[in-house]
């Protein structure tokens, strides 16, 4: 039996130890196989940036073989003979060729320029007045590879055999500078001219002082130059046309042995956004009591005749009543402005009001509408401090009280004015123009360097005009759209700044044959709001207060101009500011004018 008993216990032990080892096999094989997955991600990626390396130390070897093969073809030319195509100096060379090496496609420019020497002095300061003492060929060879773009660059200088001599032509000498004056490094500057033969189409880049000249420019006129950079906007001349008959600027002319010196102004591109709305628009709901409908529960409350009032006859009249209207609501909510009432309250009566929420449990806090809780008496009363975000929705509680049952108090009615909107206005056609010019026509009339009539706000009611350059643009609707713009946020025209997104807001109003949009400002360009605007002539006097943009609408109104011996005066004032008068406003068609009022 002691036997029987040590066996079974010896085998019990086993076995359990054969399932304990099974678990500690299947964690160590978990724990291995993540190990080994590490190492051989780690491998893998030491793997493939070796081969990364070694793929691109060919594909740069094989580039500077071939920079260097480019410049040992030049310094086996004459030293007449070594220009480019298109280039200055003028010679066989392609400025840009595509070259296959290894199975690598390279991209190799050349180009080759006349250099002056600091040695002997620069420009008019020449101690021997030969400014073009030698000659740099530049060779670049890119390539592209997994990790982007490369490029390796070898220059070498070239001097003349013997004295150097000066040139034929003259010098074209450029600065590049931004809209504050300061210098663009590294801009890109296209020399075009096919008056001349051969032919000039070449490339250079301003250093880091913002300048780059090109020494031995063919004696001509005509030279087309375009500047740009990536991301900046874009500069030119231009040649003169049946459409622009006086170009600014015009193509550039070189003289023989003479310096033609232009500065151009480049800077980083913006983005316009222009949104359009229909305007904010003063609505009334009103219940004049004809009948119940607007009631939503009552307490001792009749209407008749017009009027609610308390139920019953003269001498059984309760001493108390209320009521309840439906919910006062709109779309697009702005702000709400007032509640006003009719009331007849004989001696011993009294109607008190209070407002609620859209439940019509939550009373309006005093905060918002003074003396709320305590009931209103006093008609008309101020809601322009209810909060929106919280009140899209009111009710109006009435309370009637009498002391005499032989009267009763009655509400003849009772309105709440709000402002509604704005409303997005989709698809409204719109044009966009820059104030800079690049010449007149032969008229005299301006020509605008961005002048885009074929804009939309689209579905939307909003659009982004990309891709524009500091410039004060200028929004006009045209009269087909039925509209016209009777508020702008911010005024036109607007200034915008380099390397920045702007928003402008249009309200949009009816259109009438004629109209006068005026815009209120300081001195510093900041609109200003709640400024009176008078506009009046014999048979017309209208004021209005400028909105939160600085802006005054007048509509509908009849022509006038001091041409035609009819024009309107306008009376401009604002707290703070000095009055503005003038009898000279001319309105024709859609007119617009901008006040500067000074401190």
């Amino acid at each position: 039996m002691r036997e029987g008993r040590r066996l079974s216990f010896a085998t019990g032990y086993r076995l359990q130890a054969k399932g304990s080892m099974r678990g500690s096999t299947l964690l160590d094989a978990v724990v291995g196989t993540a190990l080994m997955l590490v190492v051989f991600v780690g491998i893998v990626g030491a793997f493939r940036l070796a081969i990364m390396a070694v793929s691109n130390n060919k594909a740069r070897a094989g580039a500077i073989a071939l920079a260097n093969e480019r410049l040992e073809y030049i310094r086996s030319l004459s030293y007449n003979a070594i220009g480019t195509a298109g280039g200055i100096p003028s010679g066989a060379i392609a400025q840009s060729e595509i070259v296959t090496l290894n199975d690598v496609a390279y991209t190799r420019r050349t180009f080759v320029s006349y250099e002056d020497d600091p040695n002997d002095g620069l420009g008019g300061a020449d101690t021997n007045g030969v400014t073009a003492d030698y000659k740099a060929a530049k060779a670049s060879v890119s390539w592209e590879s997994r990790d982007g773009t490369h490029t390796l660059t070898l220059v070498s200088r070239i001097s003349p055999p013997g004295i150097e001599t000066n040139v034929p032509g003259g010098t074209l000498l450029f600065d590049v500078v931004n809209a504050s004056i300061d210098p663009v490094a590294n801009a890109e500057i296209r020399i075009v001219n096919d008056t001349i033969s051969p032919m000039i189409d070449m490339t250079t880049y301003t250093d880091y002082d913002g300048t780059a000249s090109v020494i031995g420019a063919p004696a001509g006129s005509d030279y087309e130059i375009t500047v740009t950079k990536s991301g900046y906007s874009t500069t030119q001349t231009y040649g003169a046309n049946a459409t622009n008959t006086n170009p600014i600027p015009a193509h550039l002319g070189v003289a023989e042995s003479q310096t033609t010196a232009a500065t151009f102004a480049i800077d980083v591109l913006s983005s316009k956004t222009v949104e359009t709305y229909t305007p904010v628009t003063r609505a009334t709901s009103t219940d004049p009591f004809a009948n119940d409908s607007r009631i939503a529960s009552s307490t001792n409350i009749i209407v008749s005749t017009g009027d609610a009032h308390l139920t019953g006859t003269v001498g059984s009249y309760p001493a108390y009543g209320a009521l309840i209207s439906t919910a006062v609501s709109t779309t697009s909510l702005a702000q709400w402005h007032a509640l006003s009432w009719s009331a007849d309250e004989p001696v011993g009566t009294d109607v008190t009001f209070r407002i609620y929420d859209v439940t019509g449990t939550s009373l309006i806090p005093d905060a918002q509408i003074p003396g709320n809780s305590a009931g209103l008496t006093s008609s008309p009363v101020d809601l322009q401090n209810v909060a929106t975000t919280t009140y899209l929705s009111l009710t109006v509680h009435a309370t009637l009280t009498s002391n005499d049952a032989n009267v009763t108090p009655a509400i003849d009615s009772w309105s709440v004015s709000n402002d509604s909107g704005p409303v997005p206005l989709s698809n409204l056609s719109f044009s966009l123009t820059g104030a800079k010019t690049i010449g007149t026509t032969a008229g005299g009339a301006l020509i605008y360097k961005y002048d885009n009539q074929a804009l939309s706000s689209g579905a939307t009611g909003a659009v982004t005009i990309n891709n524009l350059e500091w410039d004060a643009y200028t929004i006009a609707v045209p009269a087909s759209t039925g509209y016209d713009v009777s508020s702008a946020c911010g005024s036109q025209p607007e200034a915008l700044a380099p390397g920045t997104s702007q928003t402008t807001r249009l309200f949009l109003s009816p259109h009438t044959t004629n109209s006068l949009l005026v815009d209120v400002k300081n001195g510093a360009g900041v609109v200003i709001p709640n400024a009176s605007v008078r506009l009046y002539r014999t048979g017309y006097d209208t004021m209005r207060s400028s909105d939160g943009c600085g802006s005054a609408f007048f509509s509908g109104l009849s022509a006038g101009t001091v041409g035609g011996g009819n024009p309107y005066s306008i009376d401009v004032q604002a707290s703070g500011y000095q009055a503005y008068t003038s009898a000279e406003v001319n309105v024709s068609g859609t007119s617009r004018l901008s006040i500067i009022l000074n401190n």
